[in-house]
């Protein structure tokens, strides 16, 4: 999960980086939480590569005009231009990115399904 060799995992425990325990076998059993622990530290110090590329053709820009926030989810409105866009998001995402009211950003459209409405008119459709 982490990606290292044993090596560095013997290295890192001398090095008090990482706790292990000894089975009754003598083997080196790590603990979930410390895994989890280590991989969420190596994800907050390394820096993210731009983007240089991308799939998504539809993208808007503009600027957050409401965050709602609860202990899971958030709800994220977005004004780009004359278009408003509410996304539904982990509350994890709003934390890690900081999103507050008046941010920048760009909104990124990808759909698979698109739905066709004809709306009613005053007369008749024949």
């Amino acid at each position: 999960m982490l990606g290292v060799s044993i090596e560095t995992l013997r290295r890192w425990d001398t090095e008090g980086r990482i706790r292990m325990e000894r089975s009754a076998g003598g083997q080196r059993r790590v603990a979930i939480a410390e895994v989890s622990r280590l991989l969420d530290e190596r994800r907050r110090s390394t820096a993210d590569r731009p983007i240089v590329a991308q799939s998504a053709r539809n993208r808007f820009p503009g600027v957050v005009t409401r965050v709602e926030l609860d202990a899971v989810a958030a709800v994220v409105e977005v004004m780009a231009g004359p278009h408003r866009l509410v996304s539904l998001v982990t509350a994890e995402a709003v934390r890690e990115l900081g999103l507050k009211v008046g941010d920048e950003v760009v909104c990124i459209v990808k759909a698979t399904n698109v739905m066709v409405e004809i709306p009613s008119t005053r007369e008749a459709r024949t």
